[in-house]
């Protein structure tokens, strides 16, 4: 049996641009890739209203519990992963509401497993484990559009009895139909500098398209306060020296000053910038958040009563 002809999608086509790519010199090579890689950019900025629809539908849901769950294979499964892992310790959520499914599980991270990306019911089977509801948002990723186990995974989901939110992000316009309940972004990369290599443009375009979904949602789930990571998790040298700029820079306390009050804040920077700003102790702040659902903003800006 043969395998299906891939040559029409996007990301396998030759790319003109770069068919004297073997004959480069090193600077000339790196030019030519860092070239290319601008259309990454330039694709994520044309599928901005696809992204922003999908995390406006997912919002209401991971506001109230939900999860976001990520499915792929590959290079894009790893970053599905990758952006998965990242979420606790920048914006300390529960490591089970930003999930990320990869074909071959964890073991793929390190040793490639491309054959498991073959099978639709794989991706079925690690949805099915989930328990998924209307509050939940799952996100296929597959660059090139026609990866089973990512298909599988959302034909699963678009048809259990209470759905969740379901979107696919592609790298190849055209290779799937949007059809009824699912949220189609489409990246258009191009063909790849080394034709069909997706963990390049593609890949690249992916991870920032990740990264806008995620931080959106955190940010609309008040876990960022300006521009700053309120909810860090400072757990290492590094973190608690970020801590303390943070809480300076909303404070306008000094260096020593801000460590101190960290660390009769238990190191959590909202309950920090609490007690400076509404002039109570840790428990108080800790209240004060927790009825603020968490928001900062609502508790220095709002003036809700201790």
């Amino acid at each position: 049996m043969q395998p299906p002809d891939r040559a029409h999608i996007a990301t396998e086509r030759i790319n003109p641009r770069t068919e004297d790519l073997h004959a480069l010199a090193p600077r000339a090579c790196i030019e030519r890739i860092v070239s290319e890689d601008r259309a990454a950019f330039d694709a994520v900025a044309g599928a901005a209203g696809a992204i922003s629809a999908f995390v406006e539908a997912a919002e209401p849901g991971f506001l109230a519990g939900g999860r976001l769950v990520y499915v792929g294979a590959g290079t894009s499964g790893r970053l599905g992963v990758l952006d998965a892992s990242e979420a606790p310790p920048t914006f300390q959520v529960d490591t089970a509401r930003i999930v990320g499914l990869i074909a071959g599980g964890d073991a793929s991270l390190r040793r490639s497993s491309e054959g498991l990306e073959d099978d639709p019911e794989g991706g079925r089977d690690a949805l099915g484990e989930l328990s998924l509801g209307p509050r939940d948002a799952v996100l296929g990723i597959a660059a090139g559009g026609t990866t089973p186990y990512v298909l599988g995974a959302i034909s699963f989901a678009r048809g259990l009895k209470e759905p969740p939110v379901v979107g696919l992000l592609t790298c190849a316009p055209g290779a799937v139909r949007a059809g009824e309940g699912l949220h189609l972004i489409e990246l258009d990369t191009g063909p790849e500098v080394l034709a069909g290599s997706t963990r390049m443009k593609a890949g690249t375009a992916t991870k920032m398209t990740l990264n806008a979904i995620s931080t959106t949602l955190m940010v609309r789930a008040g876990k960022v306060y300006r521009n700053l990571m309120v909810d860090v998790r400072a757990t290492n040298d590094k973190l608690r020296d970020r801590a303390a700029r943070i809480t300076g820079a909303i404070t306008g306390l000094g260096r020593r000053e801000s460590l101190d009050l960290l660390a009769r804040a238990g190191w959590g920077v909202k309950a920090a910038v609490v007690m400076h700003t509404r002039r109570v102790g840790r428990l108080d702040a800790e209240s004060l958040l927790e009825r603020a659902g968490g928001r900062l903003d609502r508790v220095i800006e709002g003036g809700e009563a201790p």
